[in-house]
């Protein structure tokens, strides 16, 4: 499961015991080296998605922990990029993997990385995508129509929202039994230690998601994946999530 670059047990330990944020300070150093990071396949089936509803001028990364995100809207964003996440570990991994604002030798769009706190970004109608992977877990259900709105509210008018979401997991499934199993874990060592490590697997359906998109202003479209397939039902595996703020 893990690379000998990977974090330990032991540091997996140390982190799944602290808070969230610092959590990931410890992690940053290793984060690519797990599977916690996004994988390219899905890094690049959401770009290939996405591209043909851009050029845009200017995205943003929501959470952007190491900067995948970052990296898949660079090619599509003529302007400039914006990486925003909690964790200063996180993003001073990001800055040295993809560079600084304006560093030497640069090209294409300029790239920033900003560290708040994604219920609070500091943003206002400053850009024409915005992208997240990965982050949704770190939010409790009821944070996500003032996350949402958070994002509605740092993209210009038409601005899209986009991010991929997995089809639920069947009873059959073995990750289905695991996810369960990781996200009762989580739930028990928040209830006898604080800070909170907020970090759930089965909190996040697309039902739910996309009504809180809705009652954050959006109109929400999906586009399917297909380089992951469908299931039994004719659903696809996977999909794009394109939220669009009126224009």
């Amino acid at each position: 499961m893990f690379t000998s670059q990977g974090p330990s047990l032991r540091e997996l330990a140390v982190q799944a015991l602290s808070s969230t944020e610092h959590g990931y300070d410890l992690l940053a150093p290793k984060f690519d080296h797990t599977p916690f990071r996004t994988p390219e396949r899905i890094l690049d089936a959401c770009a290939e998605a996405l591209r043909p509803l851009g050029p845009f001028a200017t995205g943003l990364d929501v959470c952007c922990g190491t900067g995948a995100g970052v990296d898949l809207l660079r090619p599509m964003c003529r302007e400039h990029v914006t990486g925003v996440d909690f964790s200063s570990g996180m993003l001073a991994r990001a800055r040295a993997a993809l560079g600084a604002e304006d560093g030497p030798g640069q090209t294409g769009p300029a790239v920033h990385w900003v560290r708040a706190d994604a219920r609070a970004l500091p943003f206002a109608g400053s850009f024409d995508v915005a992208v997240s992977f990965g982050a949704f877990g770190h939010f409790l259900p009821v944070e996500r129509p003032g996350l949402f709105a958070q994002v509605h509210r740092a993209l210009r008018p038409g601005g899209l929202f986009a991010f991929p979401i997995g089809a639920p997991q069947p009873l059959t499934s073995p990750w289905y039994w695991g996810m369960l199993g990781f996200d009762l874990a989580m739930r028990a060592r928040n209830a006898l230690r604080q800070p909170p490590f907020v970090m759930y697997y089965r909190t996040f359906p697309l039902p739910g998601v996309r009504a809180d998109l809705e009652g954050a202003g959006f109109t929400v479209g999906l586009r399917p994946l297909e380089e992951f397939g469908r299931r039994g039902d004719g659903s696809p595996h996977w999909r794009l999530v394109v939220a669009r703020k009126a224009a």
